[in-house]
């Protein structure tokens, strides 16, 4: 399949897989519902669906057979700027996106393992009125900021392999597609690229009732290509970041599982975005970001409370990458607490029925951009649906 096919079936894509940032940044963790109820405690080590192929592709080994493994998360983060006098503008920048997921994994031999996913690792929605502003000077927002929109697609072939009983190795391609839209007051652009990333991991089972996960996804490298204003042809070089995971679980009891993560994403890769003239390369605008590395610390344990029913619970505290001089009404995050409750239905050969829930408490960000100074009133809600089956 030649280049252009694959950015016609990736922009196909990218239609059902736009989500509005809940991690860290624009980061995207709902990549399977079964891990929203522990908070996405344990993900590279729980590996008790297809879904593991995005978290660690290692855990395929954890599986028998062909899995197959779809979900949906519905994201709805809420966004709504004070001034300093504690006048709201703007309106709710918020609003609710679907975060559509699918995996398919399926055991060749004993030890040899295939896998397919198709996931949105980043996102981003956030749209103000079209004029806004503090109180004193209305129109200083979207001078900033109206519209900022961010899809991706990812589509993620892997392998794994079972060295012993003890350790087992999963390596992935991923061919990724970006799509975005700024648009600030007499500015819209638009620009999209596809592109190409890796990750891998490895599983160490400890004991029977105990795994310990290690696992990396690359960053990825865009040179987005678009127009300003929808005439002006225009570039600009894009690093998304990379991430490390290292992951425990463990059977604590008949009952009871426990898991934890910490995980830490290099954000620094995205300090600015520099538009440039495609023709000659002239310098246009440039948004400063600054980020810094994150990292993001999670527990979460499980109770079986009958033989077809679990429920799940987690917390979650993830470090934002933005820098408080340098937050901006595109991204206005913070430092976020995740709150997390789930149920597990295992109805046998008919599959198993995952719903998740999380309440994500973002703390009291600001804003200094300029004569745009206040606070941000921010949380989000996540609700997750996930049907996994083997076969």
């Amino acid at each position: 399949m030649n280049r252009m096919n694959l950015r016609t079936v990736s922009a196909l894509l990218l239609l059902a897989f736009s989500g509005a940032a809940s991690a860290a940044a624009f980061q995207l963790l709902e990549q399977n519902a079964s891990g929203l109820g522990n908070a996405y405690a344990g993900s590279a080590a729980v590996a008790d669906n297809a879904s593991t192929i995005f978290f660690n592709p290692a855990g395929q080994t954890q599986l028998t057979g062909f899995q197959l493994s779809a979900g949906v998360t519905g994201v709805g983060p809420s966004y709504e700027y004070r001034d300093q006098f504690g006048v709201k503008s703007g309106g709710d920048a918020g609003g609710w996106a679907a975060v559509p997921n699918a995996y398919l994994s399926g055991q060749l031999t004993n030890k040899l393992f295939l896998g397919l996913g198709i996931s949105s690792p980043f996102g981003l929605a956030t749209k103000y009125d079209t004029v806004w502003g503090p109180s004193s000077t209305p129109g200083a927002g979207s001078a900033i900021a109206i519209k900022s929109e961010i899809k991706t697609i990812n589509i993620n072939p892997s392998i794994a392999y079972r060295l012993s009983d003890k350790v087992s190795l999963g390596f992935g391609l991923n061919y990724q597609s970006i799509e975005g839209e700024l648009t600030k007051t007499g500015v819209i652009l638009k620009a999209d690229d596809t592109a190409w990333g890796w990750n891998a991991g490895v599983l160490f089972t400890l004991s029977p009732a105990m795994r310990l996960g290690l696992s990396y996804r690359s960053p990825v490298k865009y040179t987005l290509e678009g127009t300003l204003n929808g005439a002006l042809p225009v570039k600009a070089d894009i690093k998304l970041p990379d991430t490390f995971i290292l992951s425990v679980w463990q059977q604590v009891s008949d009952r009871w599982e426990a898991m934890g993560d910490l995980s830490y994403t290099r954000w620094n890769s995205l300090q600015s975005l520099n538009v440039l003239r495609s023709s000659d390369s002239f310098l246009l605008s440039s948004e400063a970001f600054r980020y810094e590395n994150s990292w993001r610390f999670a527990w979460g344990a499980g109770y079986k409370a009958t033989d077809k029913a679990k429920l799940k619970f987690g917390i979650a505290f993830d470090r934002t990458p933005v820098r408080d001089e340098y937050r901006s009404p595109r991204v206005p995050d913070n430092n976020r607490l995740w709150l997390s409750l789930g149920g597990q239905w295992n109805a046998g050969s008919y599959g198993k029925f995952d719903l998740g829930y999380t309440y994500l408490y973002v703390i009291d960000p600001t804003i200094s951009q300029g004569t745009v100074q206040g606070k941000y009133d921010a949380n989000a809600h996540l609700v997750g649906v996930q049907y996994s089956v083997g076969f």
